[in-house]
């Protein structure tokens, strides 16, 4: 199989890998994973699995364009199926990494991790660049609630942020780093909700959070400036501060309707119509009713 040397992060594994491999290490997965995150290019994350116990293996969630290639001493282990279900695209034992065919197994992991990521684009499933739910996976999951509470609807809210700056208006080497932005921006808002809520990225420069369980519109609210004045931190990329402004809108349920993409769009469009937040600006609010809330200086 012929092609380009592979670019390698080796964690606890730089010796490992065959001739030929661009490798460069890691100090251990901290590292690795803040590298990925900032959006280093690697083809193919290489680990030593006896260095390293799988429950460890937090790079994978961050890892997920990347290939991720586990080498152990018996790849018969006992521990060795932990890996895969961490998400390790292929376990090799170390004798065969150094023969012949070591080369071969990890470009064909690689191949298959790629292939793996152009079939959930394709089926529009996740956003590359995040990792995120695309739109279609939220209404479907929005669509099954909706079904479940039809006969005894409980409040839900669905937040949809637009966010300018993404793309720095003079161009340059910064508008490379628009992907390294959304991840982060994606970060904090999954770290602003719940596990049961479910962040989307709806296109380059729009996510959609859906709040399954609240007790009140106000509840949906009060978590919406939160994480508006959360992203308008500023977001150091490389060595750059950013920093963006945010239009929030939020569509409730059952108050706006039962209709998961008429909710989505409702969101959206009011989103879409709200003016954006700056840094040094108030946060404010657009629900479905069309009120401007401001935010409140409470500990919510």
């Amino acid at each position: 199989m012929n092609g380009p040397p592979l670019r390698v992060l080796a964690v606890a594994a730089s010796a490992l890998a065959p001739p030929g491999f661009a490798v460069e290490a890691s100090s251990g997965w901290a590292d690795a994973a803040e590298r990925l995150a900032d959006g280093d290019r690697f083809d193919l994350v290489l680990v030593d699995g006896d260095a390293v116990p799988a429950s460890a293996a937090k790079i994978t969630a961050v890892a997920d364009r990347v290939a991720l290639v586990v080498v152990l001493a018996d790849p018969d282990a006992a521990h060795a199926p932990a890996w895969l279900h961490h998400g390790a695209d292929d376990v090799v034992g170390r004798v065969e990494l150094a023969g012949a065919a070591g080369w071969r197994r990890l470009r064909f992991a690689v191949e298959r991790r790629r292939r793996r990521l152009d079939g959930r684009q394709g089926g529009h499933s996740v956003d590359p660049a995040t990792g995120l739910p695309h739109r279609q996976q939220l209404v479907e999951h929005l669509s099954q609630l909706l079904a479940l509470r039809e006969r005894e609807p409980s409040p839900m809210a669905l937040l949809a942020f637009r966010i300018e700056g993404l793309r720095p208006a003079h161009g340059g080497a910064e508008a490379g780093d628009a992907d390294v932005l959304r991840r982060k921006i994606a970060v904090r808002l999954r770290a602003g909700v719940r596990a049961s809520d479910v962040v989307a990225a709806i296109d380059d420069d729009a996510y959609a959070i859906l709040l399954g369980s609240i007790l009140t519109p106000a509840d949906g609210e009060r978590v919406a400036l939160k994480l508006v004045a959360a992203l308008l931190a500023p977001f150091m990329v490389g060595a750059i501060e950013r920093s963006v402004a945010v239009a929030l809108g939020i569509a409730h349920s059952p108050g706006d309707g039962n209709d998961a993409e008429l909710l989505l769009r409702r969101a959206l469009s009011l989103a879409a119509a709200a003016p954006a937040v700056a840094p040094d600006g108030p946060a404010t609010t657009r629900d479905g009713a069309g009120r401007r809330r401001a935010a409140a200086n409470d500990d919510r």
